[in-house]
């Protein structure tokens, strides 16, 4: 029998369709449904590998994880990872199959939609339930035509909606009624129900507006969801909001926020620990004194080397040096501390070479096949164990890579400087086992009390979503939905 469906979209980006999908499938699987998690078409710079060496969107990693399930690229058949404010890289199955701007993607998107439709229909014939996730709004009258991301999707396989709408942002009524007004009939017929998210203060004040808007549209309002804080989640795209410094923060790290910035959930881990500052410094702020700066990984190596140049970086970091501090470079940032960046292919803009910081003795070349990986091991100057993943076109060579930062299961990686300020690795995910956190904080200047464990924490945030599905939504109501009976 195919699997139920029901697919969330929303009203807006950061909806919550993302969270509201992670906290379905933990629903789900705690009832002992085989549930998995599906997003057609995703946007987004922070990605995740699978087992199988294939490369998805990051919320589908963690929304797997709510399932009990290892990352598959059918999870998120279609990613596209920008490289400019008109073009993107577009990941089929996994796999980069080429560099698209705007109108050129358009007309791909029948190939798009039929590796869509393929990666559906073996989630359908494997698992019981198939929980999706839309992209954006779908009330986006540009994008209706050929869409594969909400409603051309729920149309191909038939299955209901449900629109959910972030009351804290304001507009959440206005938001619902226009996004219905926008849609076609047979659009609007397909809408369940509505959830209202990030709700904050007494539910019982905001019910003359839920029944107006039932009464309006003639549809339910399935539930309320409370406004969760401090939720660990990792960040599908979107760089965090500035926080207050924590009391007792001891350690002060900066991260320039690139254009291109990709996988920026390594500073989760970071962000939550109760003795680190970490601050995204953007375009036009001072750069101020700290102990630590990461070079972040980059879409657009050569594109954010010149924006950290025309932004005053090259002479900070210099500065930065000679004052003691220390400076680590993941992924792309590693290849903008060697010598030069060359990209005779074009792969991330026009061709040629661009000379690097100069601050590691390595070179890097960019070629058509990505590194693509689970990865394991320990940091090369302490006893503590990594466990990560490497997403990159360019394969480094140099004096630099002698003195190892990491020795993993596949063989040594990145570089450590000869002095000990410098410290370079591909590996994402370098601060989430809490051994090697605290072996990097600790070569930075930080003796931490204790390291936050990132996989409790997230396991932690799954559960709350969870519990909050099962205490604020309409349950019958989404049992029927998913053709699936009360126990």
């Amino acid at each position: 029998m195919p699997a139920a469906t029901l697919m969330i979209q929303g009203t807006t980006s950061d909806a919550g369709k993302s969270a509201l999908v992670t906290g379905l499938c933990r629903w789900l699987h705690r009832r002992g449904v085989r549930v998995a998690p599906f997003k057609p078409q995703n946007m987004a710079l922070n990605s995740a590998v699978t087992a199988d060496g294939g490369e998805i969107g990051r919320a589908q990693a963690v929304q797997a994880q709510a399932c009990g399930l290892a990352p598959h690229m059918d999870f998120n058949p279609v990613l596209l990872k920008p490289t400019t404010d008109v073009g993107a890289q577009v990941i089929l199955h996994g796999r980069a199959v080429a560099n698209l701007d705007a109108r050129s993607y358009h007309a791909y998107k029948p190939r798009a939609m039929t590796a869509v439709l393929d990666s559906y229909a073996r989630l359908a014939g494997q698992y019981q339930a198939v929980v999706v996730e839309g992209a954006g709004s779908p009330a986006e009258i540009n994008l209706r035509d050929g869409d594969i991301a909400n409603m051309g999707f729920a149309e191909q396989v038939d299955c209901p909606v449900i629109l959910i709408a972030d009351i804290d942002r304001g507009g959440v009524f206005a938001h619902l009624v226009g996004t219905l007004a926008l849609l076609s009939e047979a659009e609007r017929a397909r809408v369940k129900g509505f959830v209202i998210n990030r709700f904050r203060g007494d539910p019982g004040l905001l019910q003359p507006g839920l029944d107006w808007l039932s009464a309006h549209t003639g549809k339910p309002v399935l539930g309320v969801l409370p406004y969760l804080h401090d939720l660990s989640l990792p960040a599908e795209d979107a760089l965090p909001a500035p926080a207050a410094s924590p009391p007792a923060a001891r350690l002060q790290v900066l991260v320039p926020a690139l254009p291109r910035i990709s996988n920026h959930t390594d500073f989760d881990p970071l962000l939550a620990h109760p003795q680190v500052a970490l601050r995204y410094v953007g375009a036009g702020e001072p750069i101020p004194a700290a102990d630590l700066i990461i070079l972040p990984g980059s879409k657009a190596v050569a594109a954010d080397l010149a924006w950290l140049r025309a932004h005053g970086w090259e002479a900070a970091i210099g500065r930065h040096l000679r004052y003691g501090g220390k400076l680590i470079g993941i992924c792309g940032g590693l290849q903008m501390l060697g010598r030069a960046i060359h990209d005779p292919l074009g792969l991330e803009g026009p061709a040629g070479s661009q000379p690097g910081l100069g601050l590691l003795d390595l070179e890097t070349t960019l070629h058509a096949d990505k590194c693509l990986r689970q990865s394991h091991g320990r940091l090369a100057f302490a006893q503590a164990p990594v466990r990560g993943y490497e997403i990159h076109a360019g394969v480094s060579h140099g004096p630099a890579l002698s003195r190892p930062a990491l020795l993993l299961a596949h063989g040594p990686d990145g570089a450590l400087s000869e002095d000990g300020q410098i410290l370079a690795s591909y590996l994402h995910g370098l601060f989430d086992s809490p051994a090697a956190g605290a072996a990097l904080l600790a070569w930075a200047g930080l003796q931490p009390l204790a390291a936050p464990d990132p996989a409790a924490l997230c396991e932690a945030a799954i559960e709350r979503l969870a519990d909050a599905v099962e205490a604020h939504l309409d349950i019958p109501a989404l049992l029927a939905l998913l053709n699936m009976e009360a126990s």
